[in-house]
C-alpha cells in the first residue's frame, strides 16, 4: 500500500463524531482510511498545532507505524487503530484535555498507536519459554512491551518521521518516559500490581500529583488496550475470533516444540464463553470499574456494555452445557437400548398368537 495521504481528503462531521464513540466499528474501514482517521485525531485534539507537527512528517510517521505492524490475526494494525480510537474516545468522554496538559494527551495517543509495534503474534510466555532473541535481549522482563517501545523510538529517530522534533529536551524526556511507562503497563503479567497501585490512590486522587497522574494514564492505556468487550457484540465477537486464532496458532506451535501450553490458549480446551467469562469477571470489570470510580461518566458507555458481554457469554456457556447434557443423555439412552437384545421368538404361531 503506497503512502498516499491526500491532503484534500476531508472527514465529515458525522464520521468525526462517530470516531469519538466506543461503538465505533472498525470492520467498515480499510487500512488507508484508518490512517486518515488517525490523522484526524491529531487534528481534532489540536496536537499538530500545539506541537508544530508538519503534516508530511505526520503522514510518513503513520505510514511507518503501519508498516511495522505485522500480518498476524490479532495484534495487527487494525488492533493498533482500535486501541487508539478507544483512547481518543475516552479523552473526549472523560474530557481529559481539560484534566491533563497537552503533552500528556500526546503521550497517551502516541502510546496507543505504538503499543504493539512489530508484535510477532506469540506472547511473552512463548518468548521466554522458547528462549527467543527478544527474551534474551530483555532478560525475560516484558520482552514484547520493551520491544514495542524500542521500535517506536527507532522510528522517531528518523528525521522524516520525527513528529516530536519540535519538542524541547525536557518535553521529549517527559514524553519518552510516559510512553515507555504506558506501554510497559500493557504487560498483563503486571496487571494486578498496576491495578492495586491505582486502587490505593483513587479515593484521594490529585491531578496535581505527578505520580497520581502517571498511574491514571497507565490505567487508561490498559483500558484502551483490552476494551473490545465494551463494544457492540457485532464488533467484539469478530475480534474474539481473531484473538482465539492467534492463541491457537501459538499453542499449536508450543505443542510441536514441546513447550508449556496455557489452557486458555489450547484449541482442545477453549470455547468462546470459557475464554471470556473469567477474563471479564476477574480482569476487565475490576479494571474498568476502578477507572469508573474516578470517572463515573464512563459507566454507561464502557462499563455497562462489558457487563452485558458477561451476560451474553454466560448465556452462551449455559446453552452449551445444556446441549452437552442433552447429547450425553441421548448417548446414554442409545447405549442402554443396545444392551437389550431384540426378541427372537421362534415358537409356532397361530393367527398371530404364540402357542
Amino acid at each position: 500500500m503506497p503512502c498516499d495521504f491526500n491532503s484534500q481528503v476531508q472527514v465529515t462531521k458525522e464520521v468525526r463524531d462517530y470516531l469519538k464513540k466506543p461503538t465505533f466499528d472498525n470492520w467498515q474501514w480499510d487500512d488507508p482510511e484508518m490512517m486518515i482517521l488517525l490523522r484526524q485525531m491529531f487534528l481534532d485534539l489540536g496536537l499538530t498545532t500545539k506541537f508544530n507537527i508538519d503534516m508530511e512528517t505526520l503522514h510518513l510517521w503513520l505510514f511507518e507505524i503501519y508498516k511495522h505492524y505485522n500480518d498476524v490475526p490479532f495484534h495487527n494494525f487494525k488492533h493498533c487503530f482500535m486501541v487508539t480510537q478507544m483512547m481518543y474516545g475516552m479523552c473526549c468522554l472523560i474530557d481529559l484535555p481539560n484534566k491533563l496538559d497537552d503533552l500528556d494527551i500526546l503521550t497517551l495517543i502516541t502510546s496507543a498507536i505504538c503499543h504493539d509495534l512489530d508484535h510477532p503474534g506469540y506472547n511473552n510466555a512463548y518468548q521466554i519459554n522458547a528462549r527467543t532473541e527478544l527474551a534474551l535481549r530483555y532478560n525475560d522482563i516484558s520482552p514484547l512491551e520493551n520491544h514495542h517501545c524500542s521500535v517506536a523510538f527507532e522510528i522517531l529517530e528518523r528525521q522524516e518521521c520525527n513528529i516530536l522534533r519540535n519538542l524541547n529536551r525536557d518535553e521529549f524526556k517527559r514524553l519518552r518516559e510516559g510512553v515507555i511507562r504506558c506501554i510497559l503497563a500493557t504487560d498483563m503479567a503486571k496487571h494486578n500490581e498496576v491495578l492495586k497501585a491505582f486502587r490505593s490512590i483513587v479515593d484521594g486522587f490529585d491531578f496535581a500529583n505527578k505520580d497520581n497522574k502517571a498511574m491514571m494514564m497507565m490505567i487508561v492505556m490498559k483500558v484502551a488496550d483490552i476494551s473490545n468487550e465494551a463494544r457492540p457484540m457485532e464488533v467484539a465477537v469478530p475480534w474474539l475470533d481473531c484473538l482465539l486464532e492467534e492463541f491457537f496458532n501459538q499453542s499449536d506451535l508450543e505443542k510441536l516444540e514441546g513447550l508449556p501450553v496455557a489452557p486458555f490458549m489450547d484449541r482442545d480446551k477453549v470455547t468462546k464463553p470459557s475464554s471470556q467469562i473469567g477474563f471479564i469477571k476477574f480482569v476487565l470489570l475490576p479494571l474498568f470499574e476502578a477507572l469508573g470510580e474516578l470517572f463515573p461518566v464512563i459507566t454507561d458507555d464502557i462499563i455497562v456494555p462489558v457487563r452485558k458481554a458477561l451476560d451474553y457469554y454466560t448465556d452462551m456457556q449455559n446453552a452449551l452445557e445444556e446441549e452437552k447434557k442433552r447429547k450425553e443423555a441421548e448417548k446414554c439412552e442409545a447405549n442402554l437400548s443396545g444392551l437389550v437384545p431384540p426378541r427372537n421368538d421362534s415358537r409356532p404361531k397361530q393367527n398371530g398368537v404364540v402357542q
